[in-house]
């Protein structure tokens, strides 16, 4: 029972989690985006105090639970072990606790989260793992059978019209190297992720040891057929001795659904004296320990189809480029870059909300895999709030489109080799005519030849850093104007 109840509600978890991911609708991030923001580190960040009692006070009375329901990784890895058993039965066995491993990159963790090292805490963060694995690999696949989809419907089958691109390759390859590794772990070895390097695990592990209901032996029934450890993913269980390690416990029911002979239940745990009287010994609290983790190397590269467009059969148009910024820009409600440094996990939810291409990770190794804006693809809707209401750790604060369009993120510059030339004395002007925040007018001006002409001239005050005018820019690759990053944004 322990065991099928276990299942059903980590599947609903999982498939809610990688939806969100996909970007299926709008409508469901409203209805299940709470699913995010219950996950344990960026209900941490975000400072989500009920949140983080709510997960404590689950772990106290069920043990590490949410391992195996609530943690996306985490059943993402009991996905490759089943397939691992499919292959070979009864394959694990009790191994004691990596303490030399666990403790050391626990600390490295938390030090790294207080000094907002981002690089290490997006690594191992593990709710972001399985978003950047979902979005940087899975994603594409999804949206290519939409636009295929929709091309059946329309008699149309032109694939070229299919727009998968890469918004990442350090993105990229670090969730591919992800998938491989904790696969092949979980493939072959069950929950070693889990137990030797994941910090939340490690600090769920810290109250799992006090949990009320647990698993537990009957010794007057148990006959050491050993099936209850070798169908133990987490390697927790130690079928000579009769012991439970309840600190990798991950209350999967494997083993209760294994035992032929009824000697194993989930129940509630006796006291400690209780637990003297029968086998005369005490819980062994030592092996106990907090963990933490190595995480993913780099290497393998991918690359992005080349997509070749054309102007009505005629003209060649090439794709824009991304300048380079001195300054990155951060979404609207972010704060500062500072801000976005310290509480991103570079999960990737916001990168999958956001629904005009705007956002795409960092490659900047202090801002690794984080959120960063940019306009070859589209533009920063003023009335758009997506991403900061999708973002579960605080990265992002939740803002109104009000408060939108008096934040600024950003302010546009002009760079006059880019601009394009003018023809019969008629200025391009599309920067101006589009801007919504009416900061950019026409002006005269003369150019090093001595041509009178009107050219864009930025109202910094007013630029609210949308990036429409980089976005419509008719100049390419590079356009003749486009917007450089705020360190800190402020509201007019």
């Amino acid at each position: 029972m322990l065991r099928k109840t276990r299942i059903v509600a980590a599947l609903f978890f999982f498939l809610a989690v990688t939806l969100l991911f996909l970007g299926v609708g709008w409508k469901f991030n409203l209805w299940f985006g709470w699913v995010a923001k219950v996950q344990f580190l960026p209900a941490l960040l975000a400072l989500n105090v009920v949140v983080l009692i709510g997960l404590i006070l689950l772990t106290l009375v069920c043990g590490r639970i949410y391992c195996s329901v609530i943690c996306p990784l985490g059943v993402m890895q009991d996905l490759f072990a089943w397939l691992g058993k499919k292959q070979k039965k009864n394959r694990y066995f009790h191994s004691p606790e990596k303490k030399w491993l666990r403790y050391p990159v626990l600390a490295l963790f938390v030090v790294c989260l207080i000094v907002g090292f981002a690089p290490v805490t997006t690594l191992l963060a593990p709710y972001s793992s399985y978003g950047r694995i979902i979005n940087s690999l899975f994603r594409p696949l999804y949206d290519m059978l939409g636009n295929v989809l929709a091309a059946r419907e329309t008699d149309s089958y032109m694939f070229t019209e299919v727009q998968i691109w890469m918004r990442s390759v350090t993105t990229f390859v670090v969730a591919l190297l992800s998938l491989l590794v904790l696969g092949f772990l979980a493939w072959r070895n069950g929950r070693t992720y889990c137990n030797t390097i994941c910090p939340v695990g490690t600090i769920l592990s810290f109250f799992a040891r006090f949990s009320l209901f647990r698993i537990q032996f009957d010794k007057d029934k148990c006959r050491k057929c050993s099936l209850c450890e070798k169908n133990c993913k987490a390697s927790a269980i130690d079928f000579k001795a009769g012991t439970v390690d309840y600190t990798r416990c991950v209350t999967c029911g494997n083993c209760t659904a294994a035992c032929k002979f009824d000697a194993l239940h989930y129940r509630l745990a006796p006291s400690s004296k209780k637990l003297t009287k029968q086998d005369g010994t005490q819980p062994d609290n030592s092996r106990r320990a907090f963990l933490t983790g190595t995480a993913v190397a780099i290497s393998t590269a991918a690359m992005a189809e080349a997509k070749i467009k054309v102007d009505g059969g005629l003209a060649v148009i090439e794709d824009k480029q991304a300048p380079h910024r001195v300054t990155p820009i951060t979404p609207p409600g972010s704060i500062s870059a500072r801000n976005m440094q310290k509480h991103c996990t570079a999960c990737q939810l916001c990168v999958s909300a956001c629904p005009n291409d705007v956002l795409r990770p960092s490659s900047d190794p202090l801002r690794l895999m984080q959120p960063e804006m940019s306009f070859e693809r589209g533009y920063c809707r003023p009335e758009c709030t997506r991403c900061s209401n999708v973002c579960p750790t605080g990265a992002i604060k939740p803002i109104t489109r009000e408060d939108k369009t008096a934040i600024h993120v950003g302010h546009a510059v002009w760079i006059e080799k880019n601009c394009i030339p003018v023809v019969n004395n008629d200025p391009c002007g599309a920067c101006a005519r589009h801007c919504p925040a009416g900061a950019i007018q026409m002006v005269d001006y003369t150019t090093a030849d001595g041509r009178h002409v009107q050219v864009p001239a930025v109202d910094a005050e007013r630029c609210i850093g949308c990036g429409k005018c980089e976005n419509l820019c008719p100049s390419r690759p590079f356009s003749a104007i486009y917007v450089e990053g705020n360190l800190s944004h402020h509201i007019s």
